[in-house]
């Protein structure tokens, strides 16, 4: 235990090195280079040739499914697999209520509904919340992998197959993740992943569809991959074929270049995942027994990716001490990065999901996405900040000064109240 003043209090911080700490995603010669190639190459590709088609190979065979389609975001390619997946008017889909709001935005744009389901004490959904608000409407069930920590997917799959459900995966956070050892994102019908900047596996920018559905596969093309993909892997003799030229007339194809990144990053992900494995069982190690301070509660079935490394806060256990002013001296200790989640929050308070036909005319008189209330969703957001997780050897210091100003600010609670 550290025994020296808080640095909030004038004492010295434990983290001294400058910030910032945690840079995502860590750039090598190698994506330097594959991105000047790639420049020299083509910066357009309207088809899938080139690093288009070597990326969607490489990431079917790193999951293990049948296709994948590369998208220009996220966001994206969740809207592309709810269109793919028959999602339309009226229906309603079941989501956690605390997520990232992208997990249930693009529903809205189908004339869909999001039924948010509250979650249990580890963020993940609460099944029986989510019996409860099956009605006959009910078309799919989207599991989302918070933080990179793998949904329970024997419950979830045995659930949603007593229901006659689809199950859809949310895997934004998730690459490389397994549940007894299979990849997330291969137990629903169809998957979406987000290549935002700090995501496991990085584009900068994009995202991708995962599926072993062939006729889900050409509703995704259609979606947002018009003209010369369709025309060239949708059979001239399929029904969808006349629409090949203008699919459903949107464009969300990935940009090359980021193609490209997202293409060498890969060649390290599994690297990058052994790295955070490591970092991550210390930093639990290390705060296990913090009081004020709960890790995660993993299954033996579960490798998470370890996106970030969320802990709850237990306030009893430090004399009732706030959130923000524990946060406020872990800040002051030098361990920056350690923060509370943003717009990853109980959906619910979001203005679009209270009333949404204020954006979105047809909206204004539902309101019932948010009745029955998520006390769960609520209290876990309230409780939870979030660490990165470094993967390289190098970073293995400044994670046990992470760990150590977290001690250090347990320690001493009783010196801010």
């Amino acid at each position: 235990m550290n025994d020296s003043p808080l640095a909030l209090l004038g004492g010295e911080p434990v983290v001294t090195a400058p910030g910032p700490h945690f840079l995502w995603p860590p750039i090598e010669d190698a994506d330097r280079h594959a991105i000047a190639a790639q420049l020299e190459t083509a910066v357009s590709i309207p088809d899938r040739s080139g690093v288009i088609a070597d990326l969607e190979n490489a990431l079917a065979s790193y999951l293990g499914v049948r296709h994948v389609v590369t998208t220009c975001t996220g966001t994206a390619a969740l809207h592309s697999m709810y269109v793919a997946a028959g999602i339309g008017p009226g229906d309603e889909v079941i989501v956690p209520a605390l997520t990232f709001h992208a997990t249930a935005t693009p529903l809205f744009h189908l004339g869909a509904y999001p039924v948010l389901a509250d979650v249990d004490d580890r963020g993940q959904l609460d099944l029986a919340d989510v019996a409860r608000r099956i009605t006959a409407r009910t078309k799919a069930v989207v599991a989302v992998h918070l933080w990179g920590l793998p949904e329970d997917l024997d419950a979830l799959t045995s659930f949603v197959d007593g229901h006659e459900l689809m199950l859809l995966e949310d895997g934004s956070h998730s690459h490389g993740a397994t549940w007894n050892h299979r990849m997330t994102g291969t137990f629903g019908a169809a998957s979406a992943f987000s290549l935002n900047g700090p995501k496991p596996l990085s584009a900068g920018e994009g995202g991708f569809v995962a599926t072993d559905d062939t006729e889900l596969y050409y509703r995704v093309l259609l979606h947002g991959q018009y003209n010369k993909r369709c025309r060239r892997e949708i059979p001239a003799s399929h029904l969808l074929a006349r629409f090949a030229v203008t699919g459903m007339g949107l464009k969300l194809r990935i940009h090359p270049l980021a193609a490209a990144l997202a293409r060498t990053q890969l060649t390290r992900l599994e690297d990058h995942l052994t790295g955070r494995q490591v970092v991550a069982a210390r930093m639990c190690a290390a705060l296990e027994d913090v009081p004020g301070i709960r890790v995660p509660d993993l299954s033996v079935a579960a490798r998470p990716s370890w996106y970030a490394l969320p802990l709850r806060y237990e306030p009893a256990e430090l004399g009732g001490l706030p959130i923000e002013r524990f946060l406020d001296a872990v800040h002051a200790e030098g361990a920056t990065e350690a923060d509370r989640p943003g717009s990853t929050c109980p959906l619910h308070t979001h203005p679009l999901f209270r009333a949404p036909g204020a954006l979105l005319p047809g909206y204004a008189d539902r309101q019932d996405a948010v009745v029955g209330g998520f006390p769960a969703a609520e209290y876990v957001h309230a409780t939870t900040f979030k660490l990165p997780v470094w993967s390289g050897a190098n970073d293995i210091g400044l994670a046990d000064a992470y760990t150590t100003a977290i001690a250090k600010v347990a320690a001493h609670a009783k010196d801010l109240s």
